[in-house]
């Protein structure tokens, strides 16, 4: 189990993971309260991996105070991306994500971080993903950036930004500078 808590107090994340080597089986819950830029929002989620680490399927279970909202995210033997939301379903290849991204999760960067072990890198990384929008529920894909810093920590720059990471010798997010801390 892994819990993070918001840098600014108003949000919590919490998963229970199961790993064998790269593969993952993770089951969380991020928790926000109503701020100036969203409502209130509890977005529980399932992850699976495949053996090598790469994002088979993904579904959230979105609450917000303006309604609840299902979202399935899977990934075929060919690399095609099967997204489904309220406003509908889109097939594609995400720009050949391999990874799932959750914004406002530490616990999402650990995927590609771990799998194509970013803390090592000795180059910048361009990592494209299925980002999902948290509380708004919307999927893009979209690119984030890795750059290892040379202390064990990992430069991450994204459509909210750019941070730091500092991970834990299984490569897991332990600290995302500005986001959250983990307890």
């Amino acid at each position: 189990m892994l819990t993070w808590r918001g840098c600014d107090g108003d949000r919590l994340e919490q998963v229970r993971l199961l790993v064998n080597d790269q593969r993952i089986k993770a089951y969380g819950r991020v928790i926000g309260a109503a701020t100036a830029d969203h409502e209130a929002f509890s977005a529980s989620y399932d992850l699976v991996t495949d053996d090598a680490g790469v994002t088979r399927r993904f579904s959230v279970h979105l609450l917000r105070e303006s309604g609840e909202t299902q979202i399935s995210v899977s990934r075929d033997t060919e690399g095609n991306w099967l997204v489904q939301t309220p406003r509908g379903t889109e097939r594609g290849s995400y720009g050949g994500a391999e990874d799932v991204e959750l914004a406002l999760s530490p616990f999402f960067n650990s995927l590609p971080i771990r799998r194509l072990a970013l803390a090592q890198a000795t180059a910048p990384v361009d990592v494209p993903v299925v980002y999902l929008y948290l509380p708004g529920g919307t999927a893009n894909a979209e690119t984030l950036r890795y750059q290892a810093t040379g202390d064990g920590s990992v430069g991450v720059s994204s459509p909210l930004g750019a941070s730091t990471l500092s991970v834990d010798e299984h490569g897991f997010v332990r600290d995302y500078q500005g986001l959250a801390d983990r307890l």
